[in-house]
């Protein structure tokens, strides 16, 4: 899953401070590995037969050991991935509670539903934290519009994602980053004739 992958690269880093090279592998990584690169691994594969054969093609080259994560990944020094990851459970309260009144249907809910939902809404922030920590708006909207279908074929409504994107824009105001991510969510979903029901 890419929300493990802030995980992962702690892994990659601790393997390679002790010079230890790292393959990687799978669909986390990008269906083209772009985020094995990102995250600064020797190699990636897609899947274990490919990493096999790669490994018997010639050594991993051996890692630096030198560098630090922020060396990677700049754009962490602003420290917005690390603030919404730890106020992840209060985002979802948060945005649960307000989300009755942005959307109405809401209100309706049982008890089961009102469990799904915030089991969405701590989804939204795992992938928001994601694409915050790869520099990467992609990620998350991918992952909104896929949710959107995922929503449309269990009959939920998928009209309660804008109003929870707005307000977890509303609650992230001072973060540059995220706003704009969740922006870009939101326009994502405007767009995307398979979540609007409109022709294509």
């Amino acid at each position: 899953m890419p929300t493990r992958l802030p995980t992962a690269h702690a892994a990659i880093t601790a393997c390679q401070a002790i010079g230890v090279p790292v393959l990687v592998g799978g669909a986390a990584f990008g269906s083209d590995g772009r985020y094995a690169q990102l995250l600064g691994a020797q190699a990636w594969a897609p899947d274990a037969r490919a990493a096999a054969d790669r490994l018997a093609e010639a050594p991993l080259p051996r890692p630096r050991t030198d560098h630090q994560q922020l060396d990677d990944l700049p754009h962490l020094a602003d420290q917005e991935y690390t603030l919404v990851a730890r106020s992840s459970a209060s985002l979802v309260r948060t945005v649960l509670l307000a989300l009755q009144d942005a959307f109405p249907a809401m209100r309706a809910y049982d008890d089961v539903q009102r469990e799904r939902t915030a089991q969405d809404l701590a989804h939204i922030v795992e992938f928001l934290a994601a694409a915050l920590y790869l520099g990467d708006d992609d990620l998350f909207t991918r992952f909104i519009t896929w949710t959107a279908r995922v929503l449309r074929a269990r009959n939920v409504a998928v009209q309660s994602l804008p109003p929870a994107l707005n307000l977890f824009a509303r609650e992230l105001k001072d973060f540059p980053r995220a706003s704009r991510t969740l922006k870009r969510g939101i326009e994502a979903l405007s767009t995307d004739h398979t979540t609007t029901g409109t022709p294509a």
